[in-house]
């Protein structure tokens, strides 16, 4: 997705508040994020509820604070960097602390097989925790 959304900010009739390549990286991070909690909070509803009810609702608190926060950095007509900031900021914390409850329940499966999915959304949420941080150090105040 990166391509594209580099493609996309190219094109774009305005300057982004940040270097093109490292906003495409951030919003491709949060898009990915968005994708791996949605499925993971789906296939945990398939097993044995007992312990992740926390879980899947930080599953779903992060996809949707992902897709607010990337649909709001693709908009650079009229950027607003207060809201921008604000909105990068949740969305690291919501990545974060989503990688953090998902990798509790990694151990719970296998690894390789079709139920590994918490092991790979925290992967996603900590690759989408650490683009927010890079993105926020390269925002303007």
């Amino acid at each position: 997705m990166t391509d594209l959304v580099s493609r996309i900010l190219n094109v774009s009739p305005q300057e982004t508040a940040v270097e093109d390549s490292m906003l495409a990286e951030t919003v491709s991070a949060i898009f990915d994020c968005l994708q791996a909690c949605k499925a993971c909070a789906d296939a945990c509803l398939e097993e044995d509820l007992s312990g992740l009810s926390r879980c899947i609702r930080l599953l779903l608190d992060c996809a949707d604070v992902c897709m607010a926060t990337g649909q709001v950095l693709l908009r650079q007509t009229a950027f607003e960097s207060p809201l921008g900031r604000s909105l990068v900021e949740m969305c690291s914390l919501a990545s974060a602390l989503c990688a953090g409850e998902c990798s509790v329940h990694a151990d719970r499966h296998e690894v390789g097989l079709r139920m590994d999915h918490c092991r790979e959304c925290a992967a996603a949420c900590r690759r989408c925790s650490d683009a927010c941080d890079r993105l926020l150090a390269a925002l303007p105040a």
